[in-house]
């Protein structure tokens, strides 16, 4: 499987270009294919909510695209918005109704945690293990998120967590990749829609998506979605796609174009920044020793109310949780039990994340 998988890529656009039209029968035959193992390995993408505008968005790209599937519109098809809500990302062996079903229970209420958890569980084919899912909600002002990497998914695979974004790839170059869209989105101080396409430029590497490191591309197809409170799905703000691109053309350069000529026709898209004021300016500072570490690890906290400490391996399982009842005194924790590697410390308020720390065991 994992041979016929890598790849849909090396079946690439020179040979659907030649092939693939004049032969009816073998497009059937690739489309049952296709459908069998899963289209749509989406490989790095992006959700996010801005709490002060009531924006929702949504980007991502992948190393397939409108010819390699077709019928589709590319990376675009994983992103799924609901406009004053949140947005919602079911992407490795992409699967509709398991999206669908994500977003009746955005729909209904659910929290981001409660939706994955809930996905898990009523896995339209019963293996969430190879699915991977991103989803954040506005909660009136008090932003969500939640992520899930399935441990089947293709390495590498990881995803990062922020107080109002999602972070979420798998058959990755490395986690660099997650950690520069990370470091981009958080350093952009302009509005969602500037936030979004700076973190796709974070992935804008050779071989991002490692299926595309012969194309010299980071991918084959890409998207940029935000939508105001008030829009319709169907209609929102800002709606760019790059379902595929020439040989060797880079899909997130075709979409910065994109963007910036919609920029041009939309100057006022950031005015709201200045207009509105933050529903919560109120920071978080954590501070996490010694680190690395092989045993105990010490957490402060201050500025900001959290009422639970979550450590996770780098599948997203969760391997150590503990209630905090003040914020008065660090908390010391062991983990000497951990085998040696990557984890991740998050910070809750109720269900949101208000705060994430890479700690290193070695």
């Amino acid at each position: 499987m994992t041979n016929l998988l890598v790849d849909c890529q090396i079946l690439n656009k020179k040979l659907f270009n030649i092939q693939l039209y004049p032969m009816k029968n073998f497009l059937f035959l690739l489309l049952q294919f296709l459908s069998l193992i899963g289209i749509a390995q989406h490989t790095f993408s992006i959700v996010a909510v801005d709490s002060i505008t009531g924006e929702v968005g949504s980007a991502g790209a992948t190393c397939g695209d409108s010819i390699i599937w077709p019928g589709t519109p590319g990376a675009y098809l994983i992103s799924d918005i609901i406009p004053g809500i949140g947005a919602i990302h079911t992407q490795s062996y992409h699967n509709y109704t398991n999206q669908a079903n994500a977003n009746l229970r955005m729909t209904l209420g659910d929290s981001p945690g409660q939706i994955i958890n809930w996905l898990v569980s009523n896995d339209v084919a019963s293996n969430p293990t190879i699915r991977q899912y991103g989803v954040v909600d506005l909660n009136s002002g008090s932003p969500r998120s939640a992520a899930y990497t399935g441990s089947n998914c293709f390495n590498y695979k990881n995803h990062i967590l922020g107080p109002n974004y999602a972070i979420q790839g798998n058959i990755l170059l490395g986690q660099e990749i997650l950690d520069s869209m990370e470091v981009r989105f958080n350093s952009n101080n302009g509005c969602l829609s500037e936030k979004l396409m700076a973190a796709m430029q974070g992935a804008n590497v050779i071989g991002a998506d490692t299926r595309c490191f012969d194309e010299g591309t980071s991918s084959l197809s890409a998207f940029l979605r935000v939508a105001m409170p008030n829009d319709h799905p169907d209609t929102i703000h800002l709606d760019l796609n790059v379902a595929g691109t020439l040989p060797g053309i880079e899909p997130i350069d075709e979409l910065q174009i994109k963007y910036d000529n919609w920029k041009a026709n939309n100057p006022n898209d950031c005015s709201l920044l200045s207009q509105q004021t933050p529903i919560n300016t109120e920071t978080i500072k954590v501070v996490v020793y010694p680190n690395p570490t092989n045993n105990i690890i010490n957490v402060s906290i201050s500025n900001k109310k959290a009422t639970k400490i979550v450590v996770t391996d780098i599948l997203g399982k969760s391997i150590y949780e503990k209630d905090i009842k003040s914020n008065n005194l660090p908390f010391q924790f062991n983990l000497s039990e951990l085998a040696t590697g990557i984890y991740v410390l998050s910070l809750l308020n109720g269900d949101s994340v208000v705060a994430t720390k890479k700690i290193k065991l070695k």
